[in-house]
């Protein structure tokens, strides 16, 4: 082998690694403003073709028998839960049932003990007035029935063995403390039901991602990005993001950095960057078309005010026919929610992806 061919060798071999870590920088920063936007990384529905496929391929989805039609609507803004209850599909439900009322003291031991069980919990109490309440601090005293939900399933996963053992030796324990009696539900069946939910969920999890980059050779300034946004319904929050809430104060979408340094009151100003990212979240809104339809409608709107171009998140330009198939994935997807008693933007939607 020549030294010319073995200096080919090592300059393509550069190049393709240089593309790699390139290609690996940028996903690395778009799962980091997914996260950062909505606390997780949902898939994005611009780099995951086919998904509508996938959704009507015969696969048996897991069946999810909702129990309380109370918790969901279809239409509309979602319905909030009644304080005190519990989502039969989320939630695995303890007692504590005692003959005297249950102290602050071993309320808030019971609390710390059930913390640590890596999952969300509420604790309720049932009144003299046959109700369950939420229980807060000072409200001790009030209560000789206790329940306790833990979440089984959120975007950090579905309850684990250990975890779901840990919460339940928390309640045994501490019932023993108040001399009191404890029930916990079969935890077996617990776990199948969340591992079940935690497959449906990771399908439907979808974000879509629109670009407003910059011409070639050009960048926008961040003052510029602040008052087009500004203009355009978004507002700055603490967690670096722009976000674009409707009338109820819900995120519809969010506007972030293309490139990973986030968008700060006190840097904004001195900032440029080669574009910006909108993101929506599908399973967190409640009518998909029509955020999309305003997403869309705003992108363009930033694009003719800071004088870019939109495109998806491999920089090639938005066609109408991707436009219409991004809409057929989100209908596409909203439908199998709604048939699984889970409507996209609803509280046990909210709930289920954060």
């Amino acid at each position: 082998m020549s030294d010319l061919q073995l200096s080919l060798m090592v300059i393509g071999a550069v190049v393709i690694g240089a593309v790699g870590l390139y290609n690996w920088l940028q996903e690395r920063s778009y799962r980091r403003r997914l996260q950062e936007a909505f606390g997780s990384t949902p898939d994005d529905v611009l780099l995951r073709a086919g998904i509508d496929t996938a959704l009507a391929d015969g696969r048996l989805e897991p069946q999810l028998v909702v129990r309380d039609p109370d918790q969901t609507t279809t239409r509309g803004e979602p319905k909030e839960p009644a304080s005190g209850s519990v989502d039969t599909v989320l939630d695995y439900a303890a007692e504590i049932e005692s003959d005297a009322p249950i102290s602050d003291s071993l309320i808030s031991e019971l609390v710390s003990r059930v913390a640590s069980c890596g999952k969300p919990v509420h604790l309720a109490g049932f009144s003299s007035s046959g109700a369950w309440e939420d229980v807060t601090r000072g409200r001790g005293g009030r209560f000789n029935r206790l329940r306790l939900t833990l979440q089984m399933v959120n975007r950090s996963g579905a309850v684990n063995a250990a975890q779901l053992a840990a919460f339940c030796d928390a309640v045994r324990t501490s019932a023993e403390r108040m001399s009191a009696r404890s029930s916990c539900p079969d935890t077996q069946e617990a776990l199948r039901s969340a591992r079940e939910l935690d497959a449906f969920c990771a399908e439907v999890d979808v974000a879509i991602g629109i670009n407003v980059i910059a011409p070639e050779g050009a960048e926008f300034p961040g003052n510029r990005i602040r008052t087009a946004a500004e203009t355009a319904g978004f507002k700055l929050e603490p967690d670096g993001v722009f976000h674009y809430r409707n009338e109820h104060r819900h995120t519809l979408f969010t506007l972030d950095n293309h490139e990973p340094a986030p968008f700060l009151p006190e840097s904004i100003k001195g900032l440029t960057t080669r574009g910006v990212t909108m993101l929506l979240d599908v399973p967190r809104v409640a009518d998909g078309a029509g955020t999309l339809d305003r997403m869309l409608a705003v992108a363009d709107h930033l694009a003719k005010a800071l004088g870019g171009s939109l495109a998806d998140d491999n920089r090639a330009a938005l066609s109408e026919s991707g436009i219409a198939r991004i809409r057929e994935q989100v209908s596409a997807i909203h439908g199998v929610m709604e048939s699984h008693g889970i409507p996209a933007g609803s509280p046990r939607a909210l709930r289920l992806f954060s």
